[in-house]
């Protein structure tokens, strides 16, 4: 019966978050292989000289999948785990990414809830990290959230950092990088000269200039929908509402268009405006923390 048994618990696979082991390092933990030697030095070094000056601890994780948990549940596991943050003052913060499952998160330990906020954690994924994940850059999403994870912490603690994170600006790939917003803006400028030629000149009989004018509308929302799924937001809206503007514009410089008043009228132009240090072989670990599930996820 006992070899019965140690037979079928041989068979069980040992998945378990738990059997996830802090490397040397301790701050950085790439098991999805996905980061760069730079940048994992980058990181442990700062988070070294951060724990040495306040004992807030940040930790780095990558894994290729989550063994079928929820990101909420493994991220407070692994959390307590590594025993991220002090004991006592429960400072640590969990960056966790899982690729399988397209998942990020940034765990909050209970110290640190009033600092980084749920919202606030939701928001440096946003701006920071999740639009270089959904161009599969991982290496910049990391280092530049954990930047903007340090440099709250630094004004938190009162402590000296350069430390800056970098603003995602989303390229397309042409023969020169342009900016996608800068091309929608450009064919925006283009629509509103277009727009001043067929109704302000009066070049075009009222019929046609209906079909024009739907036209123009179709082309300011093509170009506001190109933006915001390129990335550009609520850019993108102010896009939209700014070619809106200029095709009402243009019929009520020229009422015409739908059987009203036509007449000299006209009207004026207008426009829219840390201190580093080397591991020397040493094994770090974690001071204790726990965490009560304080910060946020994100799809990518």
């Amino acid at each position: 019966m006992k070899k019965i048994l140690l037979i079928l618990l041989s068979l069980i696979p040992f998945t378990s978050v738990y059997a996830l082991e802090p490397t040397d390092k301790f701050y950085i933990n790439d098991y999805a292989n996905i980061l760069s030697e730079e940048t994992e030095e980058y990181i442990f070094n700062s988070s070294v000289s951060l724990a040495d000056s306040t004992s807030a601890q940040i930790v780095v994780i990558t894994v290729p999948n989550m063994e079928g948990k929820s990101i909420e549940e493994y991220s407070t596991e692994v959390f307590r785990s590594f025993g991220i943050g002090d004991k006592t003052k429960n400072n640590g913060v969990l960056m966790l990414i899982s690729l399988e499952e397209r998942k990020s998160r940034i765990e909050v330990g209970y110290g640190l809830e009033g600092v980084l906020t749920d919202g606030k954690t939701g928001r440096i994924q946003d701006d920071y990290m999740i639009p270089y994940y959904k161009d599969n850059n991982f290496n910049d999403g990391i280092l530049n959230g954990y930047k903007a994870i340090y440099q709250e912490l630094a004004n938190f603690y009162n402590i000296d950092s350069d430390i800056e994170p970098v603003p995602y600006t989303r390229y397309m790939d042409l023969d020169e990088d342009l900016d996608i917003l800068d091309i929608s803006a450009t064919l925006l400028v283009l629509k509103s000269f277009y727009t001043i030629i067929v109704f302000c000149l009066k070049l075009d009989t009222k019929k046609k200039k209906k079909t024009h004018f739907i036209i123009l509308e179709v082309l300011t929302i093509i170009i506001m929908i190109g933006s915001f799924f390129s990335g550009a937001g609520f850019d993108a809206i102010s896009l939209f509402i700014v070619g809106t503007l200029i095709n009402l514009a243009a019929v009520f410089i020229n009422f015409d268009m739908f059987g009203g008043y036509s007449g000299g009228y006209s009207g004026g132009g207008f426009s829219s405006g840390g201190g580093y240090h080397s591991s020397g072989g040493s094994h770090y670990s974690g001071g204790g923390g726990s965490s009560g599930g304080g910060g946020s996820s994100r799809s990518f």
